[in-house]
């Protein structure tokens, strides 16, 4: 493909409700779309970069830099342009995954609506619709907790994923045990808010039949994740510590985690998070699709990478209205616990022209000069 055009758009979308971890409280969901239009047809990428560093060392703007200075030029530069070719051609820039996941997205989905196919064939999927789970914030109370939660196993949610930090863990988690029961698929994120020497701590969640605990410790901490899962029965999932499929296999060696959370907008793009995907697979390590609070853009993408066979966890592939009143593509829809993996060609969904308008703060274009 000649990619003749590429558009950067900012667009806000408010929450329906405030979401709250231990790295802080969201109100609303910015995010940077970025639309390709080639010879052939025009694709649709989504970044998942924050508005500002406390999750990520990339955010919005930096995002977007990087793709105005660095990384667009090539594409505009280069005679013909493929999924296959583009790690190549980006290569001299080093780091930015989430800018290259929103790059690699819209040119994926450029080349699939040209030959008529959609992300999840291209993939490898093997079910047209997969389970969803429902991550829930920090609350201000127990009793909101207990109400948001039965909710959302009213609605039909396969899972319940809790977040956690210190101050807010055991009590929570015995309290919607206790309410709801063991049958309920429970586990707890703590968005790396803990150190080793909470270990003690931490093990006191084994007393609840936990799915996983999510990211305890820090990035970085490979090595405490390692010590950490032997103090523990509850299986530690890695979600931030991964961020190729060489930290996976890294990670699976030293004994650092027992499943993996993976998120294609976090790690450079589909391609990468299939590869990581394939590696847990090839040594009989689970994983399940993470979330970040994805416009139905980036869900589409998420659900059809989903419906690979290693991912045997529901994710946090939940539908469109957990997050928005209004979705920037038709909406998803939770069905008897699952969401449908679109069908059609690319990502098999397009941004909604009025919402799209009304959620638009700002549009910058870069266009081919020769």
């Amino acid at each position: 493909m000649r990619i003749d055009r590429v558009a950067l758009r900012c667009v806000n979308l408010p929450l329906v409700s405030p979401f709250r971890t231990s790295l802080g409280i969201e109100y609303a969901k910015p995010a940077l779309l970025v639309q390709v239009s080639t010879d052939g047809a025009d694709g649709w990428g989504e970044s998942v970069s924050g508005f500002d560093a406390s999750y990520s060392s990339e955010y919005i703007e930096s995002t977007r830099d990087v793709l105005v200075r660095h990384l667009i030029p090539p594409l505009l530069a280069a005679k013909d342009v493929t999924v296959s070719s583009l790690g190549p051609l980006l290569a001299g820039v080093k780091g930015h995954r989430m800018a290259k996941a929103a790059l690699e997205m819209a040119v994926m989905d450029a080349e699939l609506r040209s030959y008529g196919m959609s992300f999840a064939t291209s993939l490898g999927a093997v079910t047209d619709r997969v389970p969803s789970g429902v991550s829930v914030g920090i609350m201000d109370s127990i009793p909101e907790l207990l109400d948001a939660v039965g909710g959302y196993l009213a609605q039909g949610y396969r899972r319940i994923k809790l977040k956690i930090e210190p101050g807010w863990d055991l009590t929570p988690v015995r309290a919607v045990r206790e309410r709801f029961g063991d049958d309920v698929l429970l586990q707890v994120d703590a968005n790396a808010a803990y150190t080793l020497a909470g270990a003690r701590h931490l093990a006191r969640l084994d007393d609840f039949g936990l799915l996983l605990i999510e990211q305890p410790l820090d990035e970085e901490d490979m090595r405490g994740h390692a010590v950490l899962s032997r103090h523990l029965t509850t299986p530690i999932c890695l979600d931030e510590s991964i961020v190729s499929a060489r930290s996976a296999a890294d990670a699976i060696a030293m004994g650092a985690c027992r499943i993996v959370n993976i998120k294609p907008g976090r790690v450079g793009g589909l391609l990468e998070a299939r590869r990581i995907h394939d590696v847990c697979a090839a040594s009989g390590i689970p994983v399940w699709c993470g979330g970040m609070l994805e416009t139905g853009l980036g869900r589409a993408a998420n659900t059809a990478l989903a419906a690979l066979p290693n991912f045997t966890l529901p994710g946090d592939v939940s539908a469109s209205n957990r997050y928005f009143s209004t979705d920037i593509t038709d909406p998803f829809i939770l069905e008897d616990g699952h969401l449908r993996v679109p069908q059609g060609p690319g990502l098999g969904v397009t941004p909604l022209p009025d919402v799209l308008a009304e959620v638009t703060t700002s549009v910058r274009e870069l266009v081919r000069t020769e």
